[in-house]
């Protein structure tokens, strides 16, 4: 293989996926934004890309080896093709890098190596010849808009339930010749370009949650408002983004005392869990009467007992949802504790260099979670054993419900959060 060919196409692969996400400059991503990417990954795709895998691609973390087949199919898939064959195919190299040879790590090619070699010096120089080029451009382009000339609000058709179809209504007539834009949530990669001589958007949500909508004039946010999409009750369903879910019947899925989705529920659907892994989905999300993420107990029972093939690993994530933040909690086999990711308060844990090995348990059986917050520290406990503890000296956010995401079957009974003695149960 030409190491410099797969390198230069492995950049190319970053670069589109950072245009298309339109986060900023990746040099200034911090690890929730790789848990996000991750996320957004996996939900596009399928396929988990842990962030320790991300840092390695984007030259944050040492990374002496080329990228399996896998994580290049998924990079290729999420940026808009169908896997890395078609993306090479279709993707041009230059001429010089295409004749080079290199026995440089993929790190030293993707995005961040601090080498010495000459060989980075024209890139290098390219790069600052486009970044003088964007900067002059943001000066001439983007100077400060008065956001009062601006309006921008929503009305949801249902108070509760998904989906949920949100009307916006705006006024951007001063926009001039800059485009208008209005994004449902934080990311606003997804942004969608609307008329400047037009009054209302109307859109669709899909999963419930809390969401940041966005009036975006050019490339500044001139409004945003907060819109939560209320479950009313548990919803689960087969995550498809960007396609529609595939819901659940409440009565397929509720049980005496939580709600579970068993191999014969997808065989009813005719969705296979080979070899691809359906994303199944669990959310509950209400308001929860002001229980703040930096104290409160929360405490759940959940089980995930398909692993055959693909599935051996059993990964479950539990998340937190709160209004501005998240704490997201791995669980899987007791054989596969060596790639976890646990976020909270800012902070992302790794078992690249933390011992998380407590998140491992034998998922076939009924697996007690318990997550407690006060006196600004956190506790984590899996089967009643501390699992992990930290300071929590994060921002409080008010807590807005539950999701579990599950690769194949899931289950889940006794969920409550638990306020000084006040006790909520989902």
């Amino acid at each position: 293989m030409n190491n410099s060919a797969e390198t230069e196409y492995i950049e190319k692969c970053l670069t589109l996926i950072e245009s298309r996400i339109n986060w900023g400059a990746s040099e200034q991503w911090t690890s929730y934004d790789f848990e996000k990417l991750s996320i957004e990954i996996q939900t596009a795709t399928g396929v988990l890309l842990s962030v320790t895998t991300l840092k390695r691609l984007w030259g944050r973390l040492k990374y002496t080896s080329v990228p399996t087949t896998t994580t290049l199919n998924t990079l290729a898939n999420f940026a808009g093709y169908f896997d890395w064959r078609e993306f090479k195919h279709q993707i041009k190299l230059e001429p010089q890098a295409i004749g080079q040879t290199s026995t440089a790590p993929v790190k030293s090619v993707v995005k961040k190596s601090a080498g010495k070699s000459g060989y980075w010096f024209p890139v290098l120089f390219s790069i600052a010849l486009i970044s003088l080029f964007v900067l002059f451009s943001y000066v001439k382009t983007d100077s400060p808009i008065d956001t009062s000339i601006y309006n921008f609000s929503s009305n949801k058709i249902k108070t509760e339930g998904v989906p949920n179809s949100v009307i916006f209504n705006y006024n951007a007539a001063a926009a001039g010749n800059d485009s208008v834009f209005i994004s449902q949530s934080w990311d606003i990669s997804r942004k969608v370009s609307v008329p400047k001589d037009k009054d209302t958007y109307s859109s669709i949500y899909y999963k419930p949650g809390y969401y940041q909508a966005k009036l975006i004039i050019g490339n500044q946010t001139v409004k945003e408002h907060d819109l939560m999409i209320s479950s009313g009750g548990w919803v689960v369903m087969i995550d498809n983004d960007p396609g529609t879910p595939l819901y659940f019947k409440n009565s397929e899925i509720l049980k005496r005392d939580g709600v579970e989705v068993a191999e014969d529920l997808f065989s009813q659907y005719n969705v296979p869990l080979q070899p691809k892994l359906p994303a199944l989905r669990f959310f509950n999300v209400q308001d929860m009467g002001g229980i703040s993420n930096d104290h409160f107990i929360f405490e759940t029972i959940l089980k995930s007992n398909f692993h055959q093939g693909t599935a051996a690993c059993q990964r479950v994530e539990v998340l937190i949802l709160c209004k501005d933040d998240v704490i997201s909690i791995p669980l899987c086999s007791k054989g596969c504790v060596g790639d976890l990711t646990l976020y909270v308060a800012g902070e992302m844990i790794e078992s690249s260099d933390t011992d998380l090995s407590a998140f491992g348990a034998d998922l076939n059986q009924w697996v007690n979670l318990k997550v407690e917050a006060k006196n600004h520290q956190m506790h984590f406990f899996v089967n009643g054993k501390e699992a992990y503890s930290l300071p929590f000296s994060h921002q409080p956010s008010d807590i807005i419900g539950i999701e579990y995401r599950f690769n194949g079957t899931g289950a889940v009974k006794n969920t409550k959060f638990v306020k000084d003695g006040q006790v909520t149960g989902l």
